[in-house]
Parts: C-alpha cells; sequence; structure tokens
C-alpha cells in the first residue's frame, strides 16, 4: 500500500486537557508580549539535571555477516551520579552548583540558591540586576521551585516568574537545549570524582561561543508559536 512502519515517539506526559488548555493560553499570551517587546534578554533560566559518572556510549564496529557487533553495558543508573543545579541566559551562564552526594533540591536549598543567584547577577549582569524588576527566572514547577518560602524570597527579590505550563519540557531552554548538547558532549565520558565532573562543566562552558546562549533563548518564540499551531498539544 506504499506505507512504511514507524515506531511511534514517546511524550513527555499524558496531557489532560485542562493541561493542554493551559500550554495553548500560556503560549498565546507570551507570544503576545514578545511581538510588543522583546522581554527575550531579561530571562535567566535553570534547571537541575543528574550527571553520571560513568557515560558509556555504544560502539559502531564493521563486522562480517553473521558476527556480533561490540558489546557495551548499559549504565548503571544507581551508579555514581551528580545533581547539577545550573542558571543561564542569553550570555551565557550565569551560575551553577553541583550537590554533595545524596543531597537533593528541596525548598531550603532552592532559596538559598536563588540568593545566591542574585549575589552571582549583581556581578555578572548590573544592567538586569541593578533593577530587581527586570529579571525574569524561567523554572519548571518542581514541588522545591513552587513552596511557599520559595515563592516569599521572589517576592522579596523583585523578580518576575515567566509563566510555565506543566510537564513542558519543550518549552525549557534547559531541556530542549542546554542539556541536550550537554549529554552529547558527556558521551563516551568517565569521571573517578566530583572534581574531575567540575573540571569538565568549566571546560564545556568555555567553550560555548555566546551564540549558543543566545540561539537557545531565541527558540522560545518559535516553539510558543509551535505550541499555538497543536493546539496547545506536544510538538514534533
Amino acid at each position: 500500500m506504499g506505507k512504511i512502519q514507524k515506531e511511534g515517539k514517546w511524550l513527555p506526559h499524558e496531557l489532560t486537557e485542562n493541561a493542554i488548555s493551559n500550554r495553548f493560553n500560556i503560549a498565546v499570551s507570551l507570544l503576545a508580549r514578545q511581538k510588543i517587546k522583546s522581554f527575550l534578554w531579561r530571562i535567566v533560566t535553570g534547571d537541575e539535571k543528574w550527571l553520571y559518572y560513568d557515560n558509556s556510549k555504544r560502539k559502531k564496529s564493521w563486522v562480517s555477516p553473521g558476527e556480533p557487533s561490540i558489546s557495551t553495558p548499559k549504565r548503571n543508573i544507581h551508579g555514581h551520579k551528580v545533581l547539577l543545579c545550573i542558571w543561564w541566559d542569553q550570555q551565557g551562564v550565569v551560575y551553577y552548583e553541583l550537590l554533595k552526594p545524596n543531597e537533593t533540591v528541596t525548598a531550603d536549598v532552592y532559596r538559598r540558591q536563588l540568593n545566591k543567584l542574585n549575589d552571582v547577577l549583581l556581578q555578572k549582569r548590573p544592567a538586569i540586576a541593578s533593577n530587581r524588576r527586570k529579571v525574569i527566572l524561567l523554572h519548571d514547577n518542581a514541588r522545591p521551585h513552587v513552596a511557599r518560602v520559595v515563592k516569599d524570597t521572589l517576592l522579596q527579590l523583585e523578580w518576575e516568574v515567566l509563566p510555565h505550563p506543566a510537564y513542558s519540557p519543550d518549552l525549557a531552554p534547559s531541556d530542549y537545549h542546554l542539556f541536550r548538547s550537554m549529554q552529547h558532549g558527556l558521551a563516551g565520558t568517565r569521571f573517578r570524582n566530583s572534581e574531575e565532573v567540575r573540571k569538565w562543566i568549566d571546560d564545556w562552558i568555555a567553550a560555548k561561543p555566546t551564540s549558543f546562549f543566545r540561539h537557545g533563548i531565541a527558540m522560545l518564540p518559535e516553539r510558543w508559536e509551535k505550541v499555538v499551531t497543536n493546539d496547545g498539544k506536544y510538538f514534533d
């Protein structure tokens, strides 16, 4: 019949009608705001990512018919890993932390991180941070991010929080841009300790031109547009 078989893609989440409507409405409002006056340069975005010590990569090999290819054992998901918390904008990485082993992000940890981020912004981005109301924070709706103590801290900092629909990594620059590139760079890399992880991150950041970070933020309007085109549903 001229058709081919394709395997379906994994989706981040099974969206409810309310979630779809929320994605659509937020995308419409952000597009309208952006068309009136660009605000992308004010966005500081951040997220967390587990970095594994073992980042084995499947290998390709030339073999004769009937011979097996080179086997690579799967990564042990319970092996050594460290949690990276990172914030960045159009100009580059503003601040990052590697949490201690077995430490995770809680409301209190995130509140402390935001205060530290504010201190670093005053040093690295004085044009924005000197007028705190110019800072627009883009983060997801993880429980520590929306805790009451965190909301109180954001009020004290006088930062605006950009509306972000739930279950929408496709609208989070760290997910669709920064972490994707980082994961590609990690392929085949192995670390012995957290200091080696930190050095790798520093080298990776230093190797990225400003255009890389600018592009990641600049893709937001295009992605909002795709949400609208797809009536709030996930897009390809």
